[in-house]
């Protein structure tokens, strides 16, 4: 066999550390007022962790990231209607905790996603089960809702793990993902 090519450059599996499930204070990198797939409103929240051991996680986890192009680890879509038109609860749930965790209340209207950056929010932590392309079942670790940054500073405890329906969990592995480079610039 010849040597393929770059393989000394190319970075070999490292030791992935996991985020640590449960509530964490959140900075808000970004908000994006964007459509799902079929067109519904939503919001793009992109995360990083911003207090504590594991504060910069996603930066960390964004700056060594080989792939082309370069992926955000926490980005939670947040719908705002459902079918009927109403507030959809995971919005105002969004809504209510940045307002209670910044002591302030959300300006609508023009320029709505720009009074987000840069402030703190709680969020909760847990693993969701997945399919990878080779149809094996992995875990993923998101966040999975909005909480106030106080009780994130007392302490949350993990969500139960979110599996899929009617899939046997025989052989269920932890997701890792592919590290990262150290020399770009973040995305925000």
């Amino acid at each position: 066999m010849r040597k393929p090519n770059n393989f000394e450059a190319t970075q070999g599996l490292t030791d992935f550390v996991p985020l640590t499930l449960g509530g964490h204070v959140c900075k808000i990198m970004s908000v994006e007022e964007k459509k799902t797939s079929t067109g519904k409103d939503m919001v793009v929240v992109s995360l990083d962790i911003a207090e504590g051991e594991e504060k910069g996680y996603y930066a960390t986890q964004y700056k060594n990231d080989k792939r082309n192009p370069k992926k955000w680890g926490c980005v939670v879509n947040v719908v705002v209607a459902d079918e009927k038109g109403d507030t959809t609860t995971r919005f105002k749930q969004f809504i209510e905790a940045f307002e209670k965790s910044n002591k302030c209340t959300v300006t609508w209207g023009d320029n709505f996603e720009q009074q987000f950056k840069d402030k703190l929010i709680g969020g909760v932590f847990g693993r969701e089960q997945y399919k990878n392309s080779n149809q094996e079942l992995k875990f993923v670790t998101k966040c999975r809702w909005f909480d106030t940054v106080d009780k994130a500073r007392k302490g949350i405890n993990p969500p139960k793990d979110k599996l899929l329906e009617g899939v046997s969990q025989e052989n269920t592995v932890i997701f890792t993902p592919t590290p990262m480079e150290e020399d770009d610039d973040l995305p925000f």
